[in-house]
């Protein structure tokens, strides 16, 4: 998969990304990251939630391997594999592995907020 940055096509390899960070039960790996956005692959183990987030932007997830509830605000949302959410970055946000399966799922951001350090 490529995208641009400038104008030039970045082409990352399935198992290559700009940081990896292994925090208890989740991992997260930052694939690519532009002025305006940017791809991180994540996974977490059964029955483990990350973090809240909130912060500016908007977000995509599509869950790639498992099952996936994520929650945005108040709502609650069920993603299986090849289910796809958007959601307003500003409102607080996590994700959570309910079930004895192992999930990974990928994130586009925009713009970019990454922060080894926030995980």
């Amino acid at each position: 998969m490529s995208t641009t940055i400038n104008g030039k096509p970045i082409f990352v390899k399935k198992d290559d990304g700009l940081i990896d960070k292994t925090r208890q039960a989740r991992k997260y790996q930052l694939k690519l990251k532009s002025d305006k956005m940017e791809a991180i692959t994540s996974e977490l183990d059964p029955h483990t939630e990350s973090q809240w987030f909130k912060h500016s932007g908007e977000e995509i997830h599509l869950v790639l391997k498992g099952e996936l509830e994520y929650t945005v605000g108040d709502k609650f949302f069920k993603l299986c594999e090849g289910d796809i959410l958007w959601h307003d970055s500003s409102k607080p946000h996590r994700a959570k592995n309910t079930s004895d399966k192992k999930v990974k799922y990928i994130t586009i951001g925009t713009p970019p907020t990454f922060m080894i350090d926030d995980l």
